[in-house]
């Protein structure tokens, strides 16, 4: 059995760490630290980039040259993630969106416009909706699994009929930081414990010898505080949503349901697509959804090119 305990995070930096290309740098919350990298020229407009649930911020290397040459960009690892600290029992949406407000404040400095992917996404929605007033100017939502990563959603299928039991299998087998490290266990749990119909996205996260880069970077009590409803739990999204202040892009990829088990496959359903739309609208924030049924999770590392040209033409949209 090939046995990875205690083996990852920033208390093992030679074992879990490699280079990306960009200087990373560290900002003090206080009670984090959280890992970040900046490109482009100061006087270009400040752009947040917030990953999704076991991504790092090189995981928009490909985006970033081309957004740097119009934007100030400054790509972040959440707590939990990354080089960034690791938080035991503090893993919550409030928890991770307050670091933000507070790195908006401390490094970014001026209004920025924010774009997060998948539980980066749901942050972004957080951002549009809590962060200090005159923050953030503008939000993508890229593919946020908006109600679907709650226990109890209002509407559609909640994080127990998606993608959770992925998450609770990194939990069981992998231990809060890393504590348990059974990644042989966890290879075989993907392909006979999961419900069959999210097989194939276990496959993607387990297959081979030796977890993937991104794997090591990332604290698996992420997932347990998505299986249990912890990290939500403060945080209903209807109520959410229902307090967002700024202009919002969403773009919907890949989703469907298994007919047989109703399981959602993907971030969010087109059901749970409209009321994200019906509830921002009626705060008189515009929202643009732009569907993208054949994208998969990551827009911006599946097509870069097009991520980019998507959100600087919604952008640009905005200022004219």
């Amino acid at each position: 059995m090939s046995s990875f305990a205690n083996s990852f995070g920033p208390h093992a930096p030679e074992e879990t760490y490699v280079e990306h290309g960009h200087e990373e740098r560290l900002f003090d919350t206080g009670e984090v630290r959280l890992n970040y990298v900046v490109a482009g020229e100061a006087t270009n407009p400040p752009l947040l980039l917030v990953p999704g649930q076991t991504e790092s911020w090189w995981g928009y290397a490909q985006a970033i040259p081309t957004l740097a040459e119009r934007f100030h960009v400054h790509a972040v690892d959440l707590r939990g993630q990354g080089r960034s600290s690791r938080t035991p029992g503090r893993y919550t949406l409030d928890l991770m969106g307050n670091d933000l407000v507070r790195f908006v404040d401390g490094v970014i400095g001026r209004s920025t416009y924010v774009s997060g992917l998948s539980s980066g996404g749901v942050l972004a929605a957080w951002l549009s909706a809590y962060a200090k007033p005159g923050q953030v100017l503008a939000a993508h939502y890229e593919d946020p699994p908006l109600f679907s990563s709650e226990l109890v959603p209002t509407v559609g299928q909640g994080i127990r009929q998606a993608i959770g039991p992925v998450f609770e299998l990194f939990s069981r087998y992998l231990g809060d930081q890393w504590s348990v490290g059974d990644w042989d266990g966890l290879v075989t749990a993907m392909g006979s414990e999961l419900p069959a119909p999210i097989r194939f996205i276990g496959a993607a996260f387990a297959s081979g010898a030796e977890p993937t880069q991104n794997l090591k970077e990332y604290d698996p009590e992420w997932g347990r505080a998505f299986w249990t409803g912890a990290v939500g739990q403060a945080c209903p999204h209807d109520r959410m949503l229902a307090a967002v202040k700024v202009p919002v892009l969403f773009t919907h990829h890949f989703r469907a349901i298994d007919e047989p088990s109703g399981w959602l496959l993907g971030a969010s359903s087109d059901l749970q697509a409209a009321k994200v739309r019906e509830i921002v609208s009626a705060t008189g924030s515009p929202i643009e959804y732009v569907s993208l049924p054949t994208m998969g999770h990551s827009f911006h590392g599946q097509d870069p090119a097009g991520f980019c040209d998507t959100l600087s033409s919604w952008l640009d949209a905005l200022t004219t």
